[in-house]
């Protein structure tokens, strides 16, 4: 395994965050915080993705930290919402209307809807996932968690931390899970 300081072979961990640096000049700060690897990005980095289980276990308190809930305690939302929202792939880009709400941009990397016929496989299939897991109270939070911040489930997932980078807001989380979990979803037919 690579040196804290060392990223490649001969390549120092200052080398290649000035490298990174002079290739994304002139960003607007929005876009600029991007590039910036937080603790846990450096750390799966690093380990490509596998750290030992310390930092592994490090990666998760530290994440589960960063969730905020919902402060009515509730994480189902509307499954309609829910799925405009994973076949939008709005936002983040140079150019979107900052003032249009992002999409989740789901189906990127997983099946969802078995209806759908264009979906990535970076994910795993998630059709059928509310026959599986239930609706219950504790699937509820635990889908909102993952959905919320993945790292705080799994360290160094490759889902992104969509509440955690403010990327989605509380609600677009909760339409997020009552279409994964909701038994009248396309998900879930």
């Amino acid at each position: 395994m690579k040196s804290d300081t060392e990223m490649a072979p001969g390549i120092s961990r200052e080398t290649l965050e000035r490298a990174v640096a002079a290739a994304w000049k002139g960003l607007p700060p929005d876009l600029a915080a991007r590039v910036v690897q937080d603790e846990t990005m450096r750390i799966c980095s690093q380990y490509r993705n596998q750290p030992p289980q310390a930092l592994a276990d490090a990666i998760l308190a530290r994440e589960k930290q960063t969730v905020s809930y919902p402060p009515d305690a509730k994480y189902l939302g509307d499954w309609k919402a829910g799925e405009k929202l994973a076949l939008s792939g709005f936002g983040g880009r140079m150019g979107d209307n900052p003032k249009q709400a992002n999409g989740g941009n789901c189906y990127a990397c997983h099946q969802l809807a078995p209806a759908e016929i264009s979906y990535g496989t970076l994910g795993p299939s998630l059709a059928g996932y509310g026959k599986l897991k239930g609706t219950t109270p504790e699937a509820q939070k635990e889908v909102y968690e993952r959905v919320y911040n993945a790292q705080a489930v799994y360290a160094c997932s490759n889902m992104p931390r969509f509440g955690h980078n403010k990327f989605l807001t509380i609600d677009q989380i909760r339409d997020a899970v009552a279409f994964l979990l909701d038994p009248e979803s396309p998900v879930n037919k």
